[in-house]
């Protein structure tokens, strides 16, 4: 399954579908410093600099499934909450993108406060362009992290669960779950590193703590994955 990553920080998500046997074809990232890591982690992968001069007909391979987590200021409760209002509200050109290329898959995360500011507006775009929506919250405790971190996750699909399942046998002929305790080797996560802020007023690595503070949880991201994968599948 190929993928269109937007928004792709440091690649927490792309690695996460990888894992769950997807394959990255492009990658979408503004930021000069998160460029540089995914240039190291995916050498061979086109990466687009601006996903407002990004065209479907820009990308060599159509993607199956978009990703993106698209900026989370306009709904963050950290911050201001001006929803479409805020100039860094970049859903619609998510959205466009999707509309150009229009993938089998689309998957989208953001911080919980989406919820209750500008939810139910991306439900809406999406189910006008012909997708059904699945949404979930999920804490990276729910993988064994040792944090909460809720993100709220969309999940979408060009044709109905009943659709993709209808024609499977009986035995099969159920939605596909999330099950955080199938992790395997990932139950028990070693000690995470330390990460430093400042050492007497002066700032410590703060391009790399701002990219992990953005990224996503790859494990997270994996049981998506595999859930899409399982339920492809089926259909």
């Amino acid at each position: 399954m190929n993928v269109l990553s937007l928004f792709s920080g440091i690649g927490g998500l792309d690695l996460g579908l990888e894992r769950a046997g997807m394959t990255v074809t492009a990658m979408c990232e503004v930021d000069k410093k998160c460029r540089a890591v995914l240039r190291k982690h995916w050498p061979m992968v086109p990466i687009f600099h601006d996903i407002r001069k990004l065209k479907g007909h820009d990308l060599d391979t159509k993607p199956d499934l978009i990703c993106g987590g698209y900026p989370c200021q306009p709904f963050s409760q950290a911050g201001l909450r001006k929803g479409a209002n805020d100039d860094r509200y970049l859903w619609p050109e998510m959205l466009r993108v999707i509309d150009e290329t229009r993938p089998a898959w689309v998957v989208g995360e953001n911080v919980v406060g989406h919820v209750n500011l500008g939810l139910n507006q991306v439900l809406h775009d999406l189910e006008n362009l012909g997708y059904g929506a699945t949404v979930f919250v999920i804490p990276a405790c729910a993988v064994d992290a040792r944090h909460r971190r809720e993100r709220v996750w969309i999940v979408a699909n060009a044709a109905s669960w009943d659709d993709r399942v209808c024609d499977a046998p009986e035995e099969e002929r159920q939605e596909p779950k999330l099950r955080a305790s199938n992790l395997g080797e990932w139950k028990l996560w070693p000690s995470e590193p330390g990460v430093g802020r400042v050492a007497h007023g002066v700032p410590c690595r703060v391009d790399r703590l701002r990219q992990l503070g953005n990224a996503v949880v790859p494990q997270v991201a994996e049981q998506i994955g595999r859930a899409i994968m399982a339920a492809s599948h089926a259909s």
